[in-house]
């Protein structure tokens, strides 16, 4: 299909490439178009596409595989190695006026869904990828490492999945401001404590120590402050990326029988999302900080490379004139 883009949210990836020009083995040789979180409306569909049709508001999956390999054919198509990816060299991504998606992943919005929050699917996916990872079920205690989008789109989804009490650190007081609107139990603003410090921190506040981690920093003393803090037979996730090489007390993890698991962004998360913003079950409006109009994209860049804010978000469509 072909769209004509609305929304499209700045990540902290995007500003990484942006500034550092690779992430992991991931390099830019060529020019790139950013931007992995979007929505738009469909102009033009294919002589194929039959589920969209012009003047459809769609929310955009990223990810796109290029060939039925056994990943997709056991549902986990986002470890295809082949994948397309917006926004991941050498794939442009979709922070422009139009472009061109597969219409498999492209989502219909429903009315009472905006373009905005058709973008926040995108980030909030990965809590929904992370926290079923993670198991989260009715009544599960929940530590969130990072106060960043990441770390809140976790708290939403947590909550929503039953946790009965989520505690979040971050070194900022106004995200972890954020964190406690979008429905945190209860906040930590990290000093300089020591992983072990952390972890009783965590311990003490929930009264007793968390089953499952969601560590969304990629800091090694975060991750180890993980580890210290999930119950023995809990499960820690990792969701935040850092350096290649990290130390952790692998030993204290093996002897508890803590689960230490991976995600890689997500899969089969979108009709879920919009089930769950069209019945209004969750909010994520709190998200969006600042909104920026194309031209002034490399401002709205920034702003986000300075840490201003939660989510940054980029309005493409100049005859739109809709908050």
């Amino acid at each position: 299909v072909l769209l004509r883009m609305h929304s499209v949210g700045i990540c902290g990836s995007d500003v990484h490439y942006w500034q550092h020009g690779r992430i992991g083995d991931f390099v830019v040789k060529d020019p790139m178009v950013l931007g992995h979180e979007a929505s738009g409306t469909v102009i033009k569909v294919g002589s194929g596409v039959t589920h969209l049709k012009p003047g459809d508001r769609v929310a955009i999956e990223p990810g796109v595989p290029r060939e039925m390999d056994e990943f997709c054919k056991t549902g986990r198509y986002n470890l295809s190695p082949t994948i397309f990816f917006c926004a991941t060299p050498p794939d442009d991504g979709n922070l422009c006026r139009y472009y061109k998606h597969s219409a498999n992943y492209c989502y219909k919005l429903p009315d009472n869904v905006t373009f905005e929050e058709g973008a926040l699917i995108e980030p909030l996916s990965v809590g929904i990828h992370a926290c079923k990872r993670a198991g989260v079920t009715l009544g599960s205690k929940v530590f969130v490492s990072g106060s960043g989008p990441i770390g809140l789109v976790n708290v939403i989804v947590a909550k929503m999945m039953g946790a009965a009490a989520v505690v979040i650190t971050d070194l900022s007081a106004s995200r972890l401001q954020k964190a406690k609107e979008v429905g945190a139990d209860f906040t930590i603003q990290v000093k300089n404590e020591t992983p072990q410090e952390v972890a009783s921190k965590v311990e003490s506040l929930l009264g007793c120590m968390p089953e499952i981690t969601v560590e969304c920093t990629g800091v090694q003393a975060c991750i180890q402050a993980g580890i210290y803090a999930t119950r023995s037979g809990g499960t820690l996730v990792l969701v935040g990326l850092g350096p290649e090489m990290v130390t952790v007390p692998i030993v204290n993890a093996a002897v508890r029988e803590v689960d230490i698991r991976g995600i890689f962004r997500y899969c089969n998360t979108w009709p879920v999302a919009i089930a769950l913003l069209a019945s209004k079950r969750i909010n994520v409006k709190p998200l969006v900080t600042h909104r920026f109009p194309l031209e002034k994209a490399l401002e709205a860049f920034e702003t986000t490379k300075r840490g201003e804010g939660v989510k940054v978000m980029l309005k493409c469509d100049p005859t739109d004139h809709n908050p």
